[in-house]
């Protein structure tokens, strides 16, 4: 499931990058919760409930949600 994930993020991650930004996977834990920590991203929070967790959601019906950590 993380390789699903990183590659997931691999889609994700031009995107962020053209603002600025970046994203890295930290952990996918026991309670399919995947921890991610974004760098350089102004407004860091909303990317992550309203892009990052949306796609992975649709792609991945098991994620239960995504956070972000330092």
């Amino acid at each position: 499931m993380e390789d699903k994930i990183k590659d997931a993020l691999d889609q994700i991650r031009p995107f962020l990058q053209r603002d600025g930004g970046d994203i890295e996977f930290v952990e996918y834990t026991d309670d399919n919760i995947v921890k991610v920590r974004l760098q350089g991203c102004p407004g860091a929070q909303m990317t992550i409930k309203g892009v990052v967790e949306k796609i992975l959601k649709e792609s991945y019906p098991e994620v239960a949600g995504v956070e972000a950590v330092m």
